[in-house]
């Protein structure tokens, strides 16, 4: 069993109150889990309106099909207009650690 999580800092663009901020990160959120069956929540800076951090998590038997998941969702969250991503951080837990 293979359990992978994403965290992406986000920049968001013209957005002045946190009502303007859940018009953003909502639809992303609900997005990546309704596109890719995957657990994700804003997680970070709630009370600031212009930065989110998402954080995602899958599980996954196969560590192939798991690392493909987790590169959809980057690219589902790079590909959005209305938000910059600063950074993602990614884990990959295996049976191992």
């Amino acid at each position: 069993m293979y359990v992978g999580t994403l965290s992406f800092d986000l920049l968001l663009g013209d957005v002045h109150s946190l009502k303007e901020k859940r018009s953003v990160v909502r639809p992303i959120v609900a997005e990546l889990q309704r596109k890719y069956t995957v657990s994700a929540a804003e997680v970070d800076h709630v009370d600031l309106h212009r930065r989110a951090i998402i954080g995602l998590a899958v599980v996954s038997g196969d560590a192939t099909h798991l690392t493909d998941v987790l590169d959809r969702c980057e690219r589902l969250v790079a590909g959005r207009p209305e938000v910059e991503l600063l950074s993602v951080r990614r884990r990959i837990h295996g049976d191992d650690d």
